[in-house]
């Protein structure tokens, strides 16, 4: 049996729900207001995968585990891919605006472009561009 899920929902803590919808705003995100309260919101990465930003308090209630300080420890990296290498550089620039810091410089692989930062609270974020008929044409040459 394989897994064929249909939707993706990401959950983060945040410290401050509304610096963090604004900073996502910034970058070029939406929400989904059908599934906020005064402790979470719904931001939209498109039509399947949500990232649910929950306050420390309320996010706790989901897990005994500490909060890893992201200022020292990683829980995880966000890699979303886009479109091109220019809407990559578009949307990291946004966000370095909107007060992220920076993680990672750009990474350019030939077939795969990408470039990180750290979002208001800490958690890293991947946009990233692979072209596939290259990646498949750089496999080729390593058989």
């Amino acid at each position: 049996m394989s897994i064929n899920a249909r939707q993706i929902f990401v959950n983060l803590p945040v410290r401050n729900l509304q610096k963090s919808k604004s900073f996502f705003t910034e970058v070029g995100f939406t929400f989904n207001e059908q599934f906020e309260d005064e402790s979470a919101t719904c931001m939209v990465v498109n039509e399947t995968i949500y990232v649910m930003l929950l306050e420390e308090d309320r996010y706790t209630s989901f897990t005994k585990k500490e909060i890893p300080d992201t200022n020292t420890h990683s829980e995880a990296i966000v890699a979303l891919s886009l479109d091109s290498r220019e809407e990559v550089d578009e949307v990291v620039n946004r966000a370095f605006a909107a007060g992220a810091g920076s993680y990672n410089e750009p990474q350019d692989h030939g077939f795969m472009y990408g470039w990180s930062f750290a979002d208001i609270d800490g958690h890293l974020w991947e946009f990233f561009h692979m072209d596939m008929a290259a990646a498949e044409a750089e496999a080729k040459t390593q058989q």
